[in-house]
């Protein structure tokens, strides 16, 4: 079966400056190989059964296309589409590629370009069939907060302090599949500059879509900032990336 995989990679990764002044963000390089984030993000969806795989591509894009090519070293194939000023966004640049015909399998899994898991993509797409479901969200159970928590009683007092605490909640994780045919459908209400997350799957929940959640208790990484690429722990790295 054959099965389309996107990745977000068009931002301009102002979080990573100085060093996306020079390159895209995800070609910023990551693990002892020093292979870029794209690539390891690649490398799973094909263990995981991707048969084609889009970039979502706008600032230094040709920098992604030098490297990846059209995925024949990869036994893959890829394409790209290019953001413009008309289509904006995560979403819009979404529904750029589907009226490109990009987006050739029903779901398609959506992947944003800075998150590392060991998920597979084929086993998303058969619960996303399973489910009967219209989009299907990648929910992990729990999130390390980034800062310090501080406890602090009615005096003031600091009375207890725990550095990047896990905290137990629901959080999205940026991987998701969905009906591509959605796109188009929800172009009226929502344009051609909006964004999946914030604007796609809120609007898909009010209006009564079949929006399911499937709960992921595995490891993952963010990779959305300098700060916590600085921080990346290499034995989770090495984990994720050798599942």
């Amino acid at each position: 079966m054959s099965l389309t995989a996107v990745i977000l990679a068009g931002g301009e990764g102002t979080r990573f400056r100085p060093y996306t002044d020079l390159i895209p963000k995800p070609m910023i390089p990551l693990g002892p190989e020093e292979k870029p984030v794209a690539d390891h993000i690649v490398s799973t969806l094909i263990k995981g059964g991707a048969t084609h795989v889009v970039f979502l591509v706008g600032y230094k894009w040709k920098y992604v296309r030098n490297y990846f090519g059209y995925g024949d070293r990869f036994g893959i194939k890829i394409d790209y589409s290019v953001d413009d000023e008309t289509y904006k966004n995560t979403g819009g640049s979404l529904l750029k590629a589907y009226k490109q015909h990009l987006l050739d399998s029903d779901p398609v899994v959506v992947w944003y370009g800075d998150i590392l898991a060991p998920l597979n993509a084929s086993e998303l797409a058969k619960e996303h069939a399973k489910l009967g479901a219209d989009a299907l969200l990648v929910v992990a159970n729990a999130y390390q907060v980034p800062v310090g928590v501080a406890e602090i009683n009615e005096s003031g007092d600091i009375v207890d302090l725990k550095e990047k605490p896990w905290v137990n909640m629901k959080v999205t994780i940026g991987v998701l599949t969905l009906r591509p045919s959605l796109l188009e459908e929800y172009e009226g209400k929502l344009g051609t500059s909006f964004d999946i997350m914030g604007d796609l799957v809120p609007e898909m929940i009010r209006s009564g879509k079949k929006v399911k959640a499937y709960i992921y208790d595995g490891p993952w990484i963010d990779v959305g900032s300098l700060e916590r690429y600085k921080k990346i722990d290499e034995s989770l790295l090495r984990h994720i990336t050798l599942s």
